[in-house]
């Protein structure tokens, strides 16, 4: 299901969806930085929220390693625990896990991209039509992406 509600955003999500997993880590991770001070915390305080929280925690008494594995098996679609537990959430709750993870990275409690990390570069043209979405547009291509993941039944 993709939530995309546009052509540019579908045509962004079906070109994310060609790149890697590490890749598309880093492309999320990427755009967080982009639109982390345009997006809101949830102020909501429900059991969606509170279960994301929860594969959150599992996530962070991970290993580092573990942690960025976790996060391939989400992105990769795997059948893993972790993955099964992300796929049990919606959309909300997904959104809230991929926040959570971002802030866990800007404060080193979750395996971070390596600063000297440099995207593909064919990843060149995607970036740009990704910076001339407009905010709206961007949060849309960001919650179609990440509702995609996790285990497939």
């Amino acid at each position: 299901m993709t939530y995309a509600t546009d052509e540019s955003t579908r045509q962004a999500v079906k070109q994310f969806r060609q790149f890697d997993v590490d890749t598309q880590l880093a492309l999320l991770w990427f755009g967080y930085l982009d639109i982390k001070d345009e997006i809101l915390p949830s102020g909501n305080d429900n059991a969606e929220i509170d279960t994301a929280n929860a594969v959150y925690d599992q996530i962070l008494a991970l290993p580092k390693e573990q942690q960025l594995q976790a996060q391939r098996d989400i992105a990769g679609c795997a059948n893993s625990d972790i993955s099964r537990a992300y796929t049990a959430l919606h959309s909300s709750g997904k959104l809230e896990l991929w926040l959570r993870l971002a802030q866990g990275m800007e404060s080193n409690q979750i395996i971070t991209v390596p600063s000297d990390y440099e995207l593909p570069e064919e990843t060149n043209d995607f970036v740009e039509n990704i910076e001339k979405l407009d905010l709206e547009k961007r949060i849309d291509f960001m919650r179609s992406v990440v509702l995609e993941m996790g285990a497939k039944q």
